[in-house]
C-alpha cells in the first residue's frame, strides 16, 4: 500500500534550527517510522449482528468488516472468531474466508446455555502480532427469565481518574487535567466535588461536561500536590489524588479549531539549558505526517492544517534532542464526510396484516460499489445503538480505553460534539507506537505471518531428508467431504516439501487419502493446512453486566420463550398413526443410487456392496474381485496385478476418476464401499470395449476406517459452514388453526445484499410474523476503498 495516497504529508511553516548531524538523525527516524508503518500496518474489525441480544437456542448471525488504515483489508484471507462463555471457556472457534475485507457467519447458542452473556473475540492472524487491546471484543447479552431482574448484591464502585494533557503535570506552567468518572463496568457515573491543594484550599471545581468527563485547570508550583474531594450518586464521600507534579519535562497543549489544530510546547528550565533543539512529530496510522525541529530556548507553537488529512487520530509527540519522547497528545481529525456514504431506504410495499409481505428498496450513490448487510427486527425488542460500523472503525478500534456511547459523536456531528470528543482523546490511553523500538531501529517479531491464502488443500511433507525431494514430485490425493462427491487430484510437491492446490478450498472437515508418486518419499507423511490457527487456550472471563430493561428485554424474552417452546413442541409432537405399505428397495440398488452418477449409474454391471460384506476385511481390491466377475482375469498381486477382460485391459476408476493399478493397489478394501464391474462395452470410457471397474471409497455414514491400516490419510478442518438465514414465505395471511404463532424477533437478515450495478438499487422482501406491528431496519456497508455506511430506520 502506498501510504502517501492515504495521508498527505505537509510541512509546517516555521523556522527550523538544527545542525546537519541532527537533521540527518531526524530524517533517519522519519524513514524508520515510515518503514515500520508500511511493514506493520495493523488491521481493525467490526461485526454487524442481526440484533443486540439473544436467548439460549437462538442463532447469532454476523457480518464482519475489516479495514487496514482507511481502506478494505484485502490481504488477509481468513477471519477467526472465538465464542467464549462467561467463565472464559471457548464454546467454539470458527473461521471464515475473507473477500476484500468482508465475510459472514453464524453461531448457534446451546439451548442449555446458562451464562448471562457470550463474549466475542474476532481477529485475523496478523492482528495477533500486536497489542491485544486493539483486537475486536464484544460481550453479547444472553436473556434468561431473570434478565429483567437486577442481580442481587450489586454494589456500584465508582472510580475517578485524572489525565494530564501531554502526559505529565509540569510545575510553573498552566496545565489542563482531564478526568473521567466511571463504575467498575466502564459506565459513566455522576459526581460532584472540588480539587484542593495540600493546604486544603479549593483550586477548581469538578465540572462534568459529558458522560462523566470534564477537566480542571492548574498552575502548580514545584512540590505542590492536589487531591479531589468528591461525592458519588449515593452521596458517599471519596478522595482521589491527582498526578504528581514534575519539575522537569515538556508541557503540550492542543487547541481545536475548524480545519486546523494549534499546539503549544513549554519546556522546563533544565530541558531548555540541556538541549539545543526539540522535535515535534505528528503521526496518523503510524505514518509520519509532519516533523519539525525548534530551538529549546523558547516556547514552541505551531498550526497543523487538517483539511487534507484523512479521518482518525493524529498523535503529536514531543522529543528531546536525543529523540526521547517527553510528551504526547492525541486529537481526533473529523474529516469523516469523504469516507461515509449514505444509503437511502424506501418502503415499496407495506404488509398491512400479519404474515403479509413487505418490500424495501435500498439505493446507494451512483459512484459507490458497496457490500451491505441488512437486519430487520421487531421494533419493540431491546436494541443497542451505542456503537456501529462508523464509530467502531473510525474511533474505538484505535483506542485502548472504553468509550461509552461512541456512536453519539458521529450522529449529527456538531462543533460542540467535537469538543466533547476531545475529552475522549484526553481520557483514553493510546500508545500504539513504541518509540524506543523505532529509535533503536528494531522491529517487532512476527509470530503470525499474514495469511494471504485461503484454507485450501495445502501442507508439507514430513519425515524426509532436506534435498531428497526432486523436481516433479507429486502425490495422488483423494479428498472426501461430507455431502460432496469424492475428488481425486495429482498434487505437485515443491522441493521444500510444501504443496498447495489453491483450487480446492476446504469447508467443514475433509479426510485426505494420499500416495506419493516418488519412491524417494516412501515412508514420509503429510501435515495438512499447517497455517490455520488452532483453537486458543481458555482465557480470563470478561467483565460484563446485563442491566434490566423492563420493556425491550421483557418483550424479547417473552417472544424467545414462546419460540423455543414451539421448537421443543415440534420435536416431540405425536404424529397420527399412519400405516404405509411400500416395497423396500434392495440395498444394492440403494448403494448404486448413493454412489454412482452420470454414465456410471445403472448400466450392465456386476455390483458389489463392499461396505456390508463381512468378508471384505483383508487384502486389496484385486484379491477381493478374483473369481467374482465372469471373464475378468486377474493375475499377480498389488501394484504388479494385471487385469484382462475380452482380450484387453478394462479402464479403472476410483470415485469416477480414471486411475491406474498402482494407485488402486494401495487402497485397502476396508476403505471401499461399492464396486461396479461394467461388462464390455462401457460407454463412459475411451477403451469401453474392454469394460470398466468403478471403485467407490466410503463416505458419509459408510465411513468405517481403521487408521492403522490401508492408505495413509489425514484430516483437514477447513472453514466453518456458512448457512443462509431462513425467512418463511407465506402464501396466505391466514394462520392455520393448528399452527403455532410466528414470533420471530429477527424477520430478515442478509449479510450480502446485492446492489444492481445499473440502477444502484436493491429490493428486499420479507414476511411479517404474527405479533409485530413495527420494525427496526439497520443497514451497514463498506466499499473497497474503505467508505462506510450506517443507516437505522423505523417502519411503523
Amino acid at each position: 500500500m502506498n501510504c502517501s495516497i492515504l495521508i498527505l504529508r505537509f510541512c509546517l511553516l516555521c523556522a527550523l534550527f538544527f545542525s546537519v548531524k541532527n537533521k540527518a538523525a531526524g530524517q533517519q527516524i522519519v524513514s524508520q517510522l515510515e518503514n515500520y508503518a508500511t511493514r506493520f500496518s495493523p488491521e481493525r474489525a467490526h461485526l454487524h449482528y442481526d440484533k443486540s441480544s439473544y436467548a439460549p437456542g437462538e442463532t447469532i448471525w454476523f457480518k464482519a468488516y475489516l479495514l487496514n488504515e482507511v481502506i478494505a483489508a484485502a490481504e488477509s484471507k481468513n477471519f477467526y472468531v472465538d465464542w467464549i462463555d462467561d467463565k472464559g471457556r471457548i464454546l467454539r472457534h470458527t473461521v471464515a474466508p475473507l473477500v476484500q475485507g468482508l465475510t459472514s457467519g453464524q453461531f448457534d447458542i446451546p439451548a442449555d446455555y446458562k451464562g448471562r452473556y457470550i463474549a466475542v473475540k474476532a481477529y485475523t492472524s496478523w492482528m495477533l502480532n500486536f497489542d491485544s487491546s486493539f483486537i475486536y471484543k464484544k460481550a453479547i447479552n444472553i436473556l434468561h427469565k431473570d434478565s429483567v431482574k437486577l442481580p442481587q448484591a450489586i454494589v456500584i464502585k465508582p472510580e475517578l481518574q485524572f489525565f494530564a494533557e501531554g502526559g505529565d503535570l509540569i510545575a510553573n506552567f498552566p496545565n489542563k487535567v482531564a478526568f473521567k468518572a466511571t463504575d467498575q463496568w466502564g459506565r459513566p457515573v455522576k459526581i460532584k466535588g472540588v480539587v484542593q491543594g495540600s493546604d486544603g484550599k479549593v483550586i477548581d471545581s469538578l465540572r462534568v461536561q459529558h458522560d462523566g468527563m470534564g477537566y480542571v485547570l492548574l498552575n502548580p508550583a514545584p512540590g505542590a500536590s492536589f487531591t479531589a474531594k468528591w461525592k458519588d450518586e449515593q452521596q458517599k464521600d471519596h478522595s482521589t489524588p491527582l498526578p504528581s507534579v514534575k519539575t522537569s519535562g515538556a508541557q503540550l497543549q492542543v487547541t481545536l479549531s475548524p480545519g486546523k489544530r494549534a499546539f503549544r510546547v513549554q519546556l522546563s528550565p533544565d530541558i531548555v539549558s540541556a538541549s539545543d533543539s526539540v522535535y515535534v512529530m505528528g503521526t496518523m496510522f503510524q505514518h509520519p505526517v509532519f516533523t519539525i525541529a525548534k530551538s529549546s530556548k523558547g516556547e514552541i507553537t505551531g498550526i497543523v492544517p487538517t483539511a487534507n488529512l484523512p479521518y482518525g487520530i493524529l498523535t503529536i509527540t514531543v522529543f528531546d534532542k536525543s529523540w526521547k519522547p517527553m510528551a504526547e497528545r492525541i486529537t481526533y481529525i473529523d474529516n469523516n464526510a469523504p469516507y461515509i456514504f449514505k444509503p437511502e431506504m424506501e418502503v415499496q410495499r407495506w404488509g398491512l396484516s400479519y404474515r403479509a409481505r413487505d418490500e424495501i428498496k435500498i439505493t446507494v450513490p451512483a459512484d459507490i460499489a458497496s457490500s451491505l448487510s441488512i437486519a430487520v427486527t421487531d421494533l419493540s425488542i431491546d436494541s443497542d445503538s451505542s456503537d456501529n460500523i462508523i464509530s467502531e472503525l473510525m474511533l474505538t478500534s484505535e483506542l485502548k480505553g472504553k468509550v461509552h456511547n461512541a456512536a453519539y459523536y458521529f450522529t449529527n456531528p456538531t462543533e460542540n460534539k467535537q469538543q466533547l470528543l476531545d475529552l475522549v482523546m484526553l481520557t483514553n490511553g493510546w500508545r500504539r507506537i513504541k518509540w524506543e523500538q523505532i529509535i533503536a531501529g528494531s522491529f517487532p517479531k512476527i509470530n503470525y505471518p499474514r495469511d494471504t491464502s485461503y484454507l485450501s488443500l495445502s501442507g508439507s511433507v514430513q519425515g524426509v531428508m532436506p534435498g531428497s525431494i526432486g523436481n516433479g514430485a507429486s502425490a495422488m490425493m483423494i479428498v472426501t467431504q461430507k455431502d460432496q462427491q469424492n475428488k481425486m487430484l495429482l498434487v505437485p510437491i515443491e522441493r521444500d516439501g510444501s504443496f498447495n492446490d489453491r483450487s480446492t478450498i476446504i469447508f467443514d472437515t475433509a479426510q485426505i487419502y494420499y500416495q506419493f508418486q516418488d519412491k524417494a518419499l516412501k515412508g514420509a507423511s503429510i501435515s495438512f493446512v499447517p497455517n490455520k490457527l488452532r483453537t486458543p487456550a481458555a482465557g480470563k472471563p470478561y467483565t460484563n453486566l446485563l442491566w434490566p430493561d423492563t420493556t425491550g428485554i421483557s418483550r424479547h424474552l417473552m417472544l424467545s420463550d414462546e419460540n423455543n417452546a414451539n421448537i421443543q413442541k415440534s420435536k416431540f409432537k405425536e404424529l397420527e398413526a399412519v400405516t404405509v405399505t411400500a416395497k423396500t428397495k434392495p440395498v444394492i440398488d440403494q448403494m448404486d443410487e448413493k454412489y454412482a452418477s452420470g454414465l456410471f449409474s445403472g448400466g450392465d454391471a456386476i455390483r458389489f456392496d463392499v461396505a456390508n460384506d463381512k468378508f471384505a476385511n483383508v487384502g486389496d481390491i484385486f484379491t477381493y474381485l478374483q473369481g467374482k466377475v465372469a471373464g475378468l482375469q486377474i493375475t499377480g498381486q498389488g501394484a504388479n496385478a494385471s487385469l484382462s477382460w475380452r482380450g484387453g485391459s478394462p479402464q479403472i476408476y476410483v470415485d469416477e476418476v480414471p486411475t491406474d493399478v498402482n494407485m488402486v493397489s494401495s487402497i485397502n478394501i476396508t476403505d471401499v464401499a461399492f464396486i461396479k464391474a461394467f461388462r464390455p462395452p462401457f460407454m463412459g470410457g475411451f477403451n469401453g470395449g474392454n469394460g470398466a471397474i468403478a471403485i467407490y471409497t466410503r463416505r458419509g455414514d459408510d465411513v468405517k476406517r481403521d487408521p492403522s491400516t490401508g492408505i495413509p490419510s489425514g484430516k483437514i478442518e477447513g472453514y466453518s459452514n456458512i448457512r443462509e438465514f431462513y425467512s418463511p414465505r407465506y402464501l396466505t395471511t391466514e394462520r392455520p388453526p393448528d399452527a403455532d404463532r410466528d414470533v420471530r424477533t429477527t424477520l430478515y437478515w442478509n449479510p450480502n445484499v446485492t446492489i444492481d450495478p445499473a440502477t444502484k438499487q436493491a429490493v428486499i422482501s420479507f414476511y411479517n410474523n404474527d405479533v409485530t406491528d413495527a420494525f427496526r431496519v439497520i443497514i451497514e456497508g463498506m466499499t473497497a476503498d474503505g467508505r462506510l455506511a450506517h443507516l437505522e430506520e423505523k417502519m411503523e
